[in-house]
């Protein structure tokens, strides 16, 4: 196991700054860019897991003060970002997505991260991670691209303004150009700024870069790599922008390297600067294995390790089963001997009620509390928040207006007990649709980005009650489709038509796919085909199932064609 192998090598010193915020309060950009707002959130568990980080030595940072942003970026600028339209434009996001305090807030932080990352790695000689930030686009006067200000220009002002002339190295390792630093960074003559990405912006002065060929792979990628840090002069600090966006199949990326590529990226980077005090930010990342990126640059820092992250291994899962576990039943409802609450009528009132026959409103709103979730719908600038049950029904409020209503009951299928969720329902009323923000066929507003957690959760919720799985009836293809890798449908032949209609619609984007099956422009062997919202379900106990032949025959009878 990757653990038993970390546990053998002998751990060197690495701090690690991150804060609950630097997850974005942002409910829209996963399926329009791809970016994962829970990477940092990822990283840290994982690294805690292993044992590559103590508790001990993860840090929270102090945001950055807008006198030190002034250092870098002009009066004007800064200014500017007290305005919806402007972060709007800098995130790639719909105005009304925009909490300003809040998106500004993580922004600052992050900052005061790297910064304070710097001074550590100044004051002690070790590598220090960040866990957001590397925002290389920002430039004095402009943000663009996710990066609203320049965290790592910024750190080297303030250093320079307490001090420190010491030569200092930006090697940007992320897939795009270092646009912004580049200008921020220009009137510095003791700052060497290296880049090796995928695409050209034209020529920057003051950089020495390298453009790859578009879908460039591991071996051409470290060559290169090699060729650049050989050239670099002796440095006194060098930051590292170890780019999750790198990878094959990044949705903004144009590079093709593997989760192992990075990791040797990291490897050759972190044994090159083994003298150096360094500073290293996760920079851009816009696919689902960016975090293992960034992990893996922990682990590197860590054990200078190429110990793989294993490919199966759900970080989510993980992290909130682990808080599960932490959760008694008492916390959430259930109490070990008859109460006073199992007889009201002996009492005069009424019965609480109980979701599932288990969970109190106190219990769920705990429970939603310790999962992240009440904090992040807060920043998203909802209050007042309120836990109603009613029989099967758990809604969650905000004022007037419902934000999560799930609607679930123990169900027996295929003679074993399952939840069954007949209706989840995740709301960001406030929200609108747009071209940045498309609508997918059922939704009435757009989501509240919480989809990974409710799914979660709810199998969680099945494995404290001692069920057998989760079951639900998708009844749209991208609901089905958001849900194949970790439950099926029940009925084999519709497991097999279910197949080979993914199998054919994989030339299109998810939201033209699962708009045309449900305008009906798709044919099932030339004759119109209706979306079937047969049960699916995630089983949670081991489960062998012995119509995989059917599946099969089914699947390659089937053929389905778009209009």
């Amino acid at each position: 196991m990757l653990r038993a192998l970390l546990a053998s090598l002998r751990r060197r010193p690495l701090k690690v700054w991150f804060h609950p915020a630097y997850r974005l309060p942002l409910s829209g950009t996963e399926a329009s860019t791809g970016i994962d707002a829970r990477r940092a959130n990822h990283a840290l568990h994982y690294l805690l897991r292993e044992h590559a980080v103590r508790p001990e030595d993860v840090v929270q940072p102090q945001p950055v003060s807008y006198a030190d942003l002034a250092r870098v970026h002009t009066s004007d600028w800064l200014e500017s970002l007290a305005h919806p339209a402007t972060l709007a434009h800098v995130f790639a996001i719909d105005e009304a997505d925009v909490v300003v305090d809040e998106l500004l807030a993580s922004v600052r932080l992050a900052c005061g991260g790297t910064l304070e990352a710097a001074r550590h790695a100044l004051a002690h000689r070790h590598p220090a991670l960040n866990l957001l930030g590397g925002f290389h686009h920002a430039s004095p006067s402009r943000g663009v691209g996710f990066c609203a200000v320049n965290d790592v220009a910024v750190a080297i002002a303030v250093l320079r303004a307490e001090g420190f002339e010491g030569r200092v190295g930006i090697i940007d390792l992320d897939a795009h150009p270092p646009d912004g630093t580049a200008a921020c960074v220009r009137a510095d003559p003791n700052v060497t700024l290296v880049s090796l990405s995928g695409v050209s912006w034209g020529e920057l002065p003051g950089v020495t870069e390298v453009v790859l060929p578009k879908g460039a792979g591991d071996a051409e990628y470290l060559a290169a790599l090699e060729v650049q840090l050989a050239a670099l002069p002796p440095l006194d600090l060098a930051f590292v922008l170890a780019g999750g966006d790198v990878l094959a199949g990044d949705r903004l990326g144009w590079l093709g390297l593997s989760v192992a590529g990075a990791r040797a990226r990291d490897l050759e980077v972190s044994r090159k600067l083994e003298r150096v005090p360094s500073v290293w930010l996760p920079a851009g990342g816009y696919g689902p294995n960016a975090w293992k990126v960034l992990a893996g640059t922990g682990l590197t820092l860590a054990f200078d390790t190429d110990a793989p992250i294993p490919p199966d291994f759900d970080p989510l899962g993980a992290e909130l089963s682990d808080i599960a576990l932490a959760l008694s039943g008492d916390q959430l409802g259930s109490t070990p001997l008859l109460s006073e609450d199992d007889f009201p009528e002996l009492y005069g009132r009424r019965a609480e009620p109980r979701l599932l026959g288990f969970y109190t409103r106190e219990g769920v709103e705990y429970a939603l509390e310790r999962y992240g979730m009440l904090p992040l719908v807060r920043r998203l600038g909802f209050d007042q928040l309120k836990v109603v049950l009613d029989g099967n029904r758990m809604r969650l409020l905000s004022r007037d207006l419902t934000l999560v209503e799930v609607d679930a009951e123990k169900k027996q299928l295929a003679g074993r007990e399952v939840l069954f969720v007949n209706w989840l329902s995740l709301r960001n009323p406030r929200a609108h649709f747009s071209a940045k923000r498309p609508q997918l066929p059922g939704q009435e507003v757009p989501g509240l980005g919480l989809a990974q957690e409710a799914t979660t959760l709810l199998a969680l919720m099945a494995e404290r009650l001692h069920l057998d799985g989760v079951a639900f009836r998708p009844s749209w293809f991208h609901m089905a489709y958001t849900a194949r890798h970790g439950a099926r449908f029940l009925d084999a032949r519709r497991q097999g038509r279910f197949e080979a209609l993914v199998r054919d619609l994989r030339a299109l984007p998810l939201l033209e796919a699962t708009r045309a099956v449900a305008d009906k422009r798709v044919r099932l062997d030339g004759a119109p085909y209706e979306w079937e919202a047969d049960a699916m379900v995630r089983w949670l106990s081991p489960h062998v199932e012995d119509d995989h032949a059917e599946i099969v025959a089914e699947r390659e009878r089937c053929r389905f064609t778009v209009e």
